[in-house]
């Protein structure tokens, strides 16, 4: 299902993320359900005042055209629960929501798909394409022509140079930089404050100026 931009929103997975997106979805015009979470007692305790629904089941079962889905887990590694829950929602039928900021810039000819999410105060030039559940977080700056993949996380203030190529899955650390027309690989980790001057393989992590593999 598509989202149609005004349905009301149901977060799933309260993480750390899940505490920005509530504030994101209501200045962007969009009524908030609540929030679930497989753990609902500690959701409650770290989002006081929203409402918590239940655990995922809770939120399966709510009928597919009652809510749209936002994936209130952030850049968290390990099994990807990020990828794992959009791909859950969306696979039974529920609408997966694109916010954006209204103090995000988004230039002319920028594609950005299905459950992506654009934090505040960031920057997209033209001509570049966002891939589906792809969050560009808090004043990040994503230079013409760029291409990010499927499921990566874009971490605050990080700066791509026109020309780059993020993978599906990969993780670019706060505050670091790609510089022009390089690549990072699928599920390639970018260590925060890092400066990428080359390409990054799939699956490699990289920290440091210049960035260098650490495994």
């Amino acid at each position: 299902m598509t989202d149609d931009f005004t349905s009301t929103v149901l977060i799933v997975g309260a993480g750390g993320h899940a505490k920005v997106l509530p504030d994101l979805l209501r200045v962007a015009g969009r009524p908030v359900y609540g929030l679930s979470d497989a753990d609902p007692a500690a959701a409650e305790l770290k989002l006081p005042g929203e409402t918590i629904i239940g655990d995922d089941a809770a939120a399966m079962a709510l009928p597919v055209d009652s809510v749209a889905i936002a994936v209130g887990v952030g850049a968290t590694r390990a099994g990807d629960p990020r990828k794992k829950l959009y791909e859950i929602f969306a696979a039974r039928g529920f609408a997966m929501v694109t916010v954006i900021h209204p103090s995000a810039t988004i230039a002319n000819g920028v594609e950005i798909s299905d459950g992506a999410q654009i934090m505040a105060g960031a920057v997209i030039q033209p001509d570049t394409v966002i891939g589906a559940n792809v969050v560009v977080n808090t004043g990040a700056t994503v230079d013409y022509d760029c291409r990010i993949g499927d499921h990566a996380f874009i971490a605050p203030g990080v700066t791509l140079c026109g020309g780059v190529l993020i993978g599906a899955g990969a993780h670019v650390g706060a505050g670091a930089t790609v510089l022009e027309y390089w690549s990072v690989g699928d599920n390639a980790t970018v260590g925060g404050g890092a400066l990428v001057d080359a390409d990054v393989p799939a699956g490699k992590t990289v920290c440091g100026v210049p960035a260098r593999p650490t495994r």
